[in-house]
């Protein structure tokens, strides 16, 4: 019986025991220690390359420090990401980005309504510039997942347009260039008020199509650029930024002045003003449309040709 208790231990003496529960209480407490000096949610290196920026939205986005290629889905971005020094850092504009010459020779991603998605994913571009005029929605999630910031700009005014060249100057680490343009574009419109400012405010209606008939309303930036160079839009109440008129409306108005957005299908007023105080007194002027269309430093350009127009004397 005693031999075949001494089988029946299969090996396992007392001796062997405590040694293999010994063993097991060694790693178990390894395990613990280990897991007690991990680190909680590492930062990851991209972390530490990232800042956060607000854009005209109020929208929070995270950029690289260094924005090394970005893309433009307006026209007037492109000018503007230009004028700030970072043009030679954009890889991808629209078919409609034509100035300035260089924006010429950088990729094309389809227009600002329907951009292409693929081309741009296809530039790894850091950052997407577009204006709220794009169908954005349509495709920020898209870019987005892609770890590709969507920043979105909104001027509402010429102070607007000084305020984004201001931020982009800081996303693209130029703002000394910035400060320079932003500083000589300031004396420009002081300039330009100080002339006009005591002179009667002539009233302006802006066309900018003659059929249908298209103008500026009350929430288009040129409302204000008119006023700073001397005049007052006959339509700065009507709502919407670039409303449609019938020609009842138009023919009640009688501007003393008619602006005309210069283009092949643009070029005189519609006949609804031929008796207007503008076409007696042949003030009818013209101006290129890419100025007085996109809120950008040339917009200044375009101060400084209306007040001109409207207060010829005091502009020699």
């Amino acid at each position: 019986m005693r031999d075949l208790h001494k089988k029946q231990n299969y090996g396992f003496t007392p001796l062997r025991l405590c040694g293999k529960f010994f063993a097991l209480a060694c790693l178990l407490f390894c395990v613990i220690f280990i897991s007690s000096c991990r680190i909680e949610n590492p930062p990851t290196q991209n972390d530490t390359n990232l800042r956060e920026i607000s854009d005209d939205l109020g929208r929070k986005i995270k950029i690289p420090v260094k924005i090394e290629r970005a893309v433009s889905l307006a026209p007037n971005l492109t000018e503007s990401i230009f004028a700030v020094g970072a043009g030679e850092r954009l890889v991808g504009v629209t078919s409609f980005c034509n100035y300035p010459d260089e924006a010429a020779k950088i990729q094309k991603v389809g227009d600002t309504i329907s951009p292409n998605m693929e081309t741009i994913i296809a530039l790894k571009p850091n950052i997407v510039f577009v204006s709220t005029a794009s169908q954005i929605e349509t495709f920020t999630k898209t870019l987005e997942n892609q770890n590709i910031a969507v920043y979105v700009t909104n001027p509402k005014n010429l102070d607007g347009v000084l305020s984004n060249l201001k931020q982009l100057g800081d996303i693209f680490g130029t703002s000394a260039q910035t400060e320079k343009l932003i500083d000589e574009l300031q004396k420009r419109i002081a300039n330009v008020e100080n002339k006009a400012k005591g002179k009667n405010q002539t009233k302006v209606f802006v066309q900018i199509s003659k059929e249908p008939l298209f103008t500026i309303g009350k929430e288009s930036f040129l409302t204000e650029i008119i006023e700073r160079a001397g005049g007052v839009s006959v339509t700065k109440n009507v709502e919407t930024a670039y409303p449609k008129l019938s020609k009842e409306t138009a023919l009640a108005l009688n501007p003393e002045a008619i602006i005309l957005s210069d283009s092949e299908d643009n070029t005189e007023p519609n006949e609804v003003f031929k008796t207007s105080a503008a076409m007696r007194n042949g003030r009818v002027y013209k101006i290129n449309a890419d100025l007085i269309s996109r809120p950008a430093p040339r917009i200044v350009d375009a101060l400084e040709q209306i007040a001109r127009d409207l207060h010829s004397e005091n502009f020699e």
